[in-house]
């Protein structure tokens, strides 16, 4: 058995679990239930973890945790003031789209 995912986000990890179930890939997960005892346990212990069941289906499995881990940190985006390069007008990181001329982001 090898840890393929971990996460102190519970989203995050369903999300990871739907991804590999789509693919009929094998796993299990530890401390689903455990979260009930933070404070009784050390966060770190209570973190939910995936792990691959059948070690044969891990390169399959690692692509898939690579691909949902690039996916996730390209979703976070710095809050940046952005130029339009339509009207060169400074717009707010909150505008995907300029508050002059309407053109997107």
């Amino acid at each position: 058995m090898k840890k393929l995912f971990t996460s102190p986000d519970a989203f995050e990890v369903q999300a990871v679990r739907s991804e590999l179930d789509a693919l009929s890939i094998p796993y299990m997960v530890k401390n689903e239930f455990a979260s009930g005892a933070i404070g009784e346990l050390p966060w770190q212990d209570a973190q939910q973890e995936v792990w691959l069941v059948d070690d044969s289906w891990y390169a399959r499995a690692s692509k898939v945790i690579e691909a949902f881990t690039q996916k996730s940190n390209k979703s976070v985006v710095p809050n940046q003031d952005w130029v339009c390069g339509n009207c060169d007008e400074e717009n707010g990181s909150a505008f995907d789209v300029c508050w002059q001329c309407g053109a997107d982001k």
